[in-house]
């Protein structure tokens, strides 16, 4: 019978079996702290710009993209979303005047998101909220769990 890459094998060297348990402690660590900032920058934002955290990332992907569009499935693979959920945010976000739909000129099939100065506008005035509750809730995570400080700081020198 074939072993998994989560069960140690009969082969195994003593230390490879307790470095699954580790990682599986860290990564359950991590996706804790993911959610947690999460749910921050999802509360912040909501409250100060009215924006969901889908919401503002979109617009963000929107203002770094040539022309400020994306085709509907570039959107969805940027935001890490499915097809229907990128289609209801960009109903929201066109409901907001933040956006619009056009359709693609090589292919009649294909739909862009296209951001408006509204929408720009709105994740410029939202951006600087983000990255101070972005820092903020890094900073608490790294000092309410001093385990993470030493991957946080190098997180953030690796990706600076």
């Amino acid at each position: 019978m074939p072993t998994t890459s989560s069960d140690p094998s009969p082969d195994a060297t003593p230390s490879e079996a307790p470095r699954g348990a580790a990682d599986a402690r860290m990564w359950n660590r991590l996706t804790a702290l993911h959610a947690q900032v999460e749910g921050r920058l999802a509360t912040v934002l909501q409250r100060r710009h009215g924006l969901g955290l889908s919401e503002y990332r979109a617009l963000g992907l929107l203002a770094e993209a040539p022309r400020s569009e994306l085709r509907m499935q570039e959107l969805a693979t940027g935001l890490g979303l499915n097809q229907s959920s990128v289609t209801r945010l960009v109903a929201r976000l066109a409901a907001a005047d933040f956006t619009y739909r056009d359709l693609c000129p090589d292919d009649k099939r294909g739909v862009y998101t296209v951001l408006t100065d509204a929408g720009r506008a709105r994740h410029r005035e939202a951006r600087a909220t983000y990255e101070e509750a972005l820092t903020g809730a890094l900073d608490e995570a790294a000092l309410g769990a001093p385990e993470l400080a030493p991957l946080l700081s190098a997180a953030r020198g690796s990706l600076a």
